[in-house]
């Protein structure tokens, strides 16, 4: 028995591994039909921040397919468990009203404009970008406050091409604050070992697919777990050439996978 044939835990990355926008790639449904078959379990991983877990399921539906709230952990579920942690009395919520509800959900003190208190600034993947909260933000930092950032991702992959993730935002503060924040999701190994616990499954029989060597690939390698990268989004072979991280397998796409695991 090879290795492949012994996972039984599959950690999904969505944008850029199953789909793209509004298009789900070739050999998705296929192989998480071939994943339940074998009494296995997937779990969508993503350091996305800018969407609730309902919308990814309406997302999901959309594309054909069903999924519960018990078969996705995001890097906003992972900050919300490092913020719990922490006695903060004022967060300033820099992100979607998305990030916002579920930051406001977890009983966490969140408020979205500059007051006295602030202690904390928890920054998401926003795609409600604003100057006014880039300018908060560059105040707040200014006071030396504790910096927390979802995911260090440089782009979130589109139809179109890229568009600046939480990274890329974080690193035009740095330029005008010279602060830098701690980063909660991948390549954090914190959602990894969340999914372990959460289903049963050890190191040996759980893997992680995503498309980018620098958070998802990493990831896996911090979590001790198998790795694999897909050639269907942002990473490509030139990036795996020249980076330190390496996959423990490497394949174009799910479909591809999913017609060597089947052998």
């Amino acid at each position: 028995m090879n290795c492949l044939e012994k996972l039984r835990l599959f950690l999904l990355d969505m944008d850029g591994t199953i789909y793209l926008d509004n298009e789900l790639f070739s050999g998705v449904i296929e192989f998480l039909e071939y994943i339940k078959s074998i009494g296995g379990r997937y779990i969508f991983l993503t350091n996305n921040s800018s969407n609730s877990v309902d919308k990814y399921i309406k997302k999901l539906a959309s594309l054909g397919i069903t999924a519960t709230a018990d078969d996705f952990l995001t890097s906003t579920d992972a900050t919300i468990l490092y913020l719990n942690k922490k006695e903060y009395n004022k967060i300033y919520a820099f992100g979607t009203n998305s990030f916002k509800s579920q930051l406001n959900d977890a009983s966490l003190p969140i408020i979205d404009k500059l007051e006295d208190g602030i202690d904390c600034l928890c920054m998401g993947f926003d795609t409600e970008l604003s100057f006014k909260k880039l300018e908060d933000a560059c105040i707040l930092l200014g006071k030396g406050i504790d910096y927390i950032a979802t995911n260090p991702d440089w782009v979130c992959p589109t139809w179109y091409g890229y568009v600046p993730d939480c990274g890329s935002v974080s690193q035009m503060l740095y330029n005008a604050t010279k602060r830098k924040p701690i980063f909660i999701g991948k390549p954090e190994p914190t959602m990894v070992l969340l999914a372990m616990e959460k289903t049963g499954f050890n190191r040996e029989e759980t893997a992680l697919i995503g498309d980018r060597l620098y958070t998802d690939i990493a990831c896996g390698v911090n979590a001790g777990i198998n790795s694999i990268f897909v050639l269907s989004g942002e990473g490509t072979m030139e990036d795996l050439e020249k980076s330190d991280v390496k996959p423990d397998f490497v394949y174009e796409n799910i479909k591809v996978l999913y017609e060597d695991i089947r052998k």
